[in-house]
């Protein structure tokens, strides 16, 4: 049975929000032994330091935020290559474990699908550990097009793009 995802509201650069939802999601990989982030690496201030305020975006349902992610204007780090300009990226994508299995990801991602064609950006990219196979189904489920693996720092990590509808296409 497919579950309508819940009616959600949307805000941007709460970092505290986006916070809490991704200091539960860790602690819940954790308890099934499956660490995606480090849950020290996650608080506001930490956040604060590696992201900007406003690429914050928050779901909420009711008057508790439910899912988050943060979109970057450029990522050299993992998209050194990568033309100015032409993309959105996105990272920390997260679900509270509260609400997960109702299809919130997939909305999550069709959300900042939405924000990249309204920026005028033909592109979404992300990031991913190359050793989780079910969230790598997840962005190849909605549409991203596995671009290259590659290591960085320590990390491998799979390269994932989706192109957008800009409505700027003649």
């Amino acid at each position: 049975m497919l579950l309508s995802p819940p009616l959600l509201t949307y805000t941007r650069g709460d970092v505290q929000a986006a916070s809490s939802v991704l200091m539960a999601s860790a602690l819940d990989r954790v308890e099934r032994g499956e660490e995606l982030w480090p849950p020290a690496s996650l608080t506001p201030d930490r956040l604060g330091r590696y992201y900007p305020e406003h690429g914050w975006h928050v779901a909420w349902q009711s008057d508790r935020p439910v899912g988050c992610y943060v979109l970057l204007e450029d990522d050299p780090l993992f998209w050194p290559e990568a033309p100015a300009g032409e993309a959105l990226y996105l990272h920390k994508l997260a679900v509270h474990p509260e609400v997960q299995g109702q299809g919130l990801a997939q909305t999550l991602l069709q959300h900042a699908a939405q924000q990249a064609a309204l920026r005028g950006r033909p592109h979404l990219r992300l990031d991913t550990a190359t050793q989780r196979p079910r969230l790598r189904a997840v962005y190849e489920t909605f549409g991203f097009r596995h671009v290259a693996d590659r290591v960085v720092k320590s990390w491998a990590v799979s390269l994932y793009d989706l192109t957008v509808q800009t409505g700027s296409a003649g």
